[in-house]
């Protein structure tokens, strides 16, 4: 993909745009001021053009503001396919530029690659380091899972180095189920505070699927202790279930990251990939779904997003992204839901079609490797 120029901004083909990324702009407040204009001019793909930002909103009691569509990095890391770095540092740039200031990652996605060009990019942006959010994890490599406390302490240092930072705001053991829950609250917890204490990490989190995780978890450590939660495929058109988990993280002080608002890619017009775990009821039903949407003139995977980004309970929605296109795709969503609310009519269809599998998951873990 090549980049070209025009008052410094990148742009793409429109042509090659589902919808047009600037019409977003003529239903959506006012630009940025000049005190927010933060981007160094010296960056190749600095804008003197200031669109309006993507609403932001506080994580849980951190104090942080996270813009509501996060950056999810793991497709730098060449996980769903090649992204050369120029484009990397383009499409982190331009989230940017249009008020995304959440970046995720972690060692396992790409075998430490996003980590490596997520470095790259932020350093490229050359942007003041409180001016973005930088989260990763621990615990899940490339060459397997490792909670011990030895681990993530040398975890969180190797992760610095590739992300060229100081620190990271948000450090999450990854994908607990899949470890003992024991060891987890009772050694590698208790490490992540230390790592806290040290100010590699401004907070702490968990990730996991299964939801009951994290009421095991938060039962047993002491209040305060889990700063947020990042949980993928449970705030979904197909599956809303995190939604009754809410009360109960609000009362423990605990701020919520949604990932995954297209459940793995059930919910893109191409349809999963073959290793998607969800049966086979659930595929055809987000199909027929997708199909609906299509033969309407309607985009399934940005009605799926604007879903996830309605539930203003949750601080922030990740999504992957490896390209300008997508990021202007993305942001352009959020901005129309924000100026015109979701589409009512579609959703209601979408949603009775989906009717049969609704809430209906798959497992990562079984219940006695959960709790042991």
């Amino acid at each position: 993909m090549s980049h070209t120029k025009r008052n410094a901004r990148v742009k793409t083909n429109p042509a090659t745009r589902e919808f047009h990324f600037w019409h977003a702009y003529n239903f959506h407040l006012t630009y940025l001021s000049s005190s927010e204009k933060n981007i160094p001019s010296n960056n190749p793909y600095y804008s003197n053009e200031y669109p309006p930002k993507i609403r932001a909103s506080r994580i849980g009691e951190t104090g942080l503001n996270l813009s509501c569509v996060g950056f999810g990095a793991s497709p730098l890391g060449k996980v769903f396919g090649d992204v050369s770095e120029e484009e990397s540092i383009a499409t982190v740039t331009q989230a940017f530029n249009l008020g995304i200031n959440f970046f995720d990652t972690s060692p396992y996605y790409g075998a430490t690659l996003s980590e490596k060009v997520l470095g790259k990019c932020l350093k490229a942006l050359g942007a003041p380091r409180d001016t973005y959010i930088v989260a990763t994890k621990c615990g899940r490599y490339a060459e397997g899972f490792d909670f011990s406390a030895e681990r993530v302490t040398r975890s969180i240092d190797e992760s610095l180095e590739r992300l060229q930072l100081d620190y990271v705001d948000i450090l999450q053991c990854h994908d607990i189920e899949f470890g003992s829950l024991g060891q987890i609250v009772n050694e590698t917890i208790p490490a992540l505070q230390k790592i806290k204490e040290s100010g590699k990490t401004r907070f702490i989190g968990i990730t996991a699927l299964p939801l009951e995780v994290y009421t095991y978890v938060l039962d047993r450590v002491p209040p305060g202790t889990i700063d947020v939660v990042l949980s993928y495929c449970h705030y979904c058109v197909n599956d809303s279930t995190l939604e009754d988990l809410l009360p109960y993280l609000k009362s423990k002080g605990v701020g919520v990251i949604n990932a995954s608002p297209l459940s793995m890619g059930l919910h893109t017009e191409n349809g999963p990939p073959e290793w998607h775990p969800a049966s086979t009821e659930i595929k055809a039903a987000c199909k027929a779904a997708a199909e609906y949407c299509k033969e309407n003139g309607k985009n399934i995977s940005k009605l799926a997003l604007q879903y996830s980004l309605s539930n203003k309970d949750i601080s922030t929605t990740l999504v992957g992204m490896n390209s300008v296109r997508q990021v202007e795709e993305n942001v352009a969503a959020a901005l129309e839901l924000e100026a015109e609310g979701k589409d009512e009519k579609t959703f209601a269809e979408i949603e009775n079609i989906l009717k049969p599998i609704k809430n209906q998951t798959w497992p990562s873990a079984t219940t006695n490797e959960v709790v042991l």
